[in-house]
């Protein structure tokens, strides 16, 4: 079955359910419009006080295209970002395990979006022990002759698929937040995190 994916900053479980689904022949999308306020730029943790949304910020030069938006480094959203990130989960059970695989993700400065994502989904994939082939749009499809899933996954909306609850961080306090960012999956349940995506349901 081919899919139509959008990319994402460090992606929702979610996205990750469907895109390591062993039926699905992935196709990513690069030449859309970039939509505001949607996991193309921000990805959610679970902090301190409940979803913490972290969002990469945009160089405004008027490109729309996510396949050449810039991304702009004016202030050092990297080391906040993970300074963020280490906050929220450095007392998880798997943190220290991943920890220097997943501040590479923060060291390099590419120039776009495309990059800095993909590199960081790669990255996510070496953690999982997981390959999966890709590839990406050749031009902009409104209709695509495939499932298309661009819209499919909202940062306003509470998410359509079904989740079992997991341990979390802060969940003692605050309760279960499901469908944030694959980092939150990663950390709490470490090695079991790839059969936990692999039964969720929709």
């Amino acid at each position: 079955m081919k899919i139509l994916l959008p990319i994402f900053y460090l992606p929702p479980i979610s996205w990750f359910s469907e895109f390591l689904k062993e039926e699905n022949e992935v196709v990513l999308e690069q030449f859309e419009n970039f939509p505001k306020q949607t996991y193309r730029n921000r990805t959610n943790v679970y902090g301190a006080n409940g979803k913490l949304s972290l969002i990469i910020p945009i160089h405004h030069t008027g490109e729309r295209c996510i396949k050449n938006l810039e991304i702009s480094y004016v202030e050092d959203w990297q080391k906040l970002h993970w300074k963020s990130i280490k906050n929220a989960y450095q007392s998880s059970p798997y943190f220290e395990f991943y920890e220097d695989k997943l501040e590479k993700i923060f060291l390099e400065k590419p120039k776009t979006f495309l990059a800095f994502n993909l590199k960081a989904i790669e990255i996510i994939l070496q953690i999982l022990k997981q390959e999966k082939q890709f590839s990406l749009t050749e031009e902009y499809q409104k209709s695509p002759e495939m499932i298309d899933f661009r819209s499919a996954f909202s940062a306003k909306k509470d998410t359509e698929y079904n989740m079992d609850e997991y341990y979390q961080t802060f969940s003692d306090k605050l309760g279960f937040i499901k469908d944030l960012s694959i980092i939150d999956l990663i950390c709490n349940m470490g090695p079991e995190a790839i059969s936990y995506i692999k039964k969720i349901t929709k």
